[in-house]
C-alpha cells in the first residue's frame, strides 16, 4: 500500500514536499514514479527514480523545479516542489513499479496511493 502526504495549499513560487510511504511494499526494490491529474486530463508523469536510485525522470513542465529522492531508511519517496506555478495544481499519486526502467506512463505502475490535493494560487 502507498500512501501520498504533504499536499495542501500554496502561493506561486512557493515550495511543497510530498511524501510517499509504503506499507508491505519495500520500495528499494521498486521503481517509484509521480503523477499528476487534473479533472478531464490523462494522468501526467510528473517524476520517476528507478530503483538504483540514479536513473531520474523527470517531465518537461516541472525540470529543474522538482526533485525525486528516496528515504530508504523510512521506506518512503519525496517529490520536493519549488517555484510552484498555478499550473501545478493537480492531485498527485505515486505509483509503483517492478520494472527497473523507469516510464513516465500509468501502465506498468502496479501499485498506487489514492492521491493528494496540491493547489497553487496566483
Amino acid at each position: 500500500q502507498l500512501v501520498e502526504s504533504g499536499g495542501g495549499s500554496a502561493q506561486a513560487g512557493g515550495s511543497l514536499r510530498l511524501s510517499c510511504t509504503a506499507s508491505g511494499l519495500e520500495l528499494r526494490y521498486y521503481t517509484v514514479a509521480w503523477f499528476r491529474q487534473t479533472p478531464g486530463k490523462e494522468r501526467e508523469g510528473v517524476a520517476g527514480s528507478g530503483t538504483a536510485g540514479d536513473n531520474i525522470e523527470y517531465g518537461d513542465s516541472v525540470k529543474g523545479r522538482f526533485t525525486i529522492s528516496r528515504d530508504r531508511s523510512k521506506n518512503t519517496v519525496y517529490l520536493q516542489m519549488d517555484s510552484l506555478k498555478p499550473e501545478d495544481t493537480a492531485v498527485y499519486y505515486c505509483a509503483a513499479s517492478t520494472f527497473a526502467q523507469v516510464y513516465m506512463v500509468p501502465g506498468p505502475y502496479e501499485y498506487w496511493g489514492q492521491g493528494t490535493q496540491v493547489t497553487v494560487s496566483s
